[in-house]
């Protein structure tokens, strides 16, 4: 296995040619499913286990874990300013530099596991009462410019999956080594 294909196991975001109502309705799903599905794939891990990089150089299960809310906490408030302010520029973060802090290395993961269920829980309510309008709302990213809204869903349902993944490889990877 090569290490892109250890770092993107789902393969990377590929934005489709022209976003559907079709297609939204099944990010959102996939945003709804996340907590649930995060949950299972961490389920019986011990702390030695939650501590194993998913890949040589990457981050362990527990920082993934933690990433997650993190990141998916970052793309509600930014669906949120987009609806409320006209084209506003976000605050892009240094996700590496987060996963490289204290919470992000030593705090239980069902804290980060609850904060995904409320963030989700919240974020999902509010796309689903968006209208079409709502969903054609800009924004600017510092780095990758001017998206509409529904841009931020596609994107984000590809980012659980996309974690998720890296920790039901590992664990697929490992078998019976380690009590996997």
């Amino acid at each position: 296995m090569t290490d892109a294909d250890l770092r993107y196991p789902i393969g990377r975001f590929a934005a489709p040619i022209s976003y559907t109502a079709e297609w939204r309705a099944e990010g959102i799903s996939s945003i709804a499913s996340l907590p649930a599905a995060l949950r299972a794939a961490v389920a019986g891990l011990s702390d030695t286990q939650l501590d194993t990089p998913y890949r040589p150089g990457g981050w362990s299960v527990r920082q993934v874990v933690h990433h997650l809310p993190d990141s998916h906490l970052n793309a509600y408030v930014r669906i949120k300013l987009a609806l409320t302010e006209e084209t506003p520029v976000i605050k892009a973060y240094d996700e590496n530099a987060w996963a490289l802090l204290e919470d992000s290395r030593s705090t239980p993961i069902e804290t980060s596991l609850s904060l995904l269920e409320a963030v989700h829980d919240r974020w999902v309510r509010v796309m689903r009462a968006m209208s079409e309008r709502d969903f054609s709302r800009r924004y600017v990213h510092p780095a990758t410019g001017e998206h509409e809204v529904t841009h931020l869903v596609g994107l984000y349902a590809w980012h659980g999956t996309h974690h998720v993944a890296h920790i039901t490889s590992l664990r697929a990877r490992m078998g019976a080594r380690m009590g996997w």
